[in-house]
């Protein structure tokens, strides 16, 4: 799957008819890691290493949270990107692209719609060794 060009990104964002309510945008690109997510989240030791890793979506209920993080306070752009199918080490998931007035707002707002991608959103399968 074609990745998205970010400064693209950036630059249809601010022609956005919002785009003078924003003075701050924020990227996330969340990508494939070798520490597996039991050990990351949950501390687990000797939980292999990530090769791979398989990733679907919900295209319904993501519209739904984009939709919702257009409504958080202070936040005037959402853009999202995720990717599916098998991938490797280094591979992007997802880019999420925040803009709103000021930094706290579209900090809470980018921790909000990524958590949420990715505990109801995604289903990631990683192949450990």
């Amino acid at each position: 799957m074609q990745e998205p060009n970010v400064n693209e990104w950036l630059a249809q964002a601010k022609q956005d008819p919002n785009a003078y309510q924003c003075g701050m945008y924020l990227l996330h690109n969340g990508t494939v890691r070798e520490t597996p997510k039991a050990q990351v989240r949950r501390g687990m030791q000797d939980a292999g290493v990530v090769t791979g890793l398989n990733l679907s979506h919900d295209d319904a209920l993501l519209a739904e949270y984009i939709e919702q993080a257009k409504q958080l306070p202070g936040i005037f752009y959402v853009r999202v990107w995720l990717n599916s199918g098998h991938l490797e080490l280094g591979d992007s998931l997802m880019y999420v692209l925040i803009g709103g007035d000021i930094r706290p707002h579209v900090v809470d707002a980018l921790q909000w719609l990524v958590g949420n991608i990715k505990d109801h959103v995604v289903i990631e399968q990683e192949e450990l060794a």
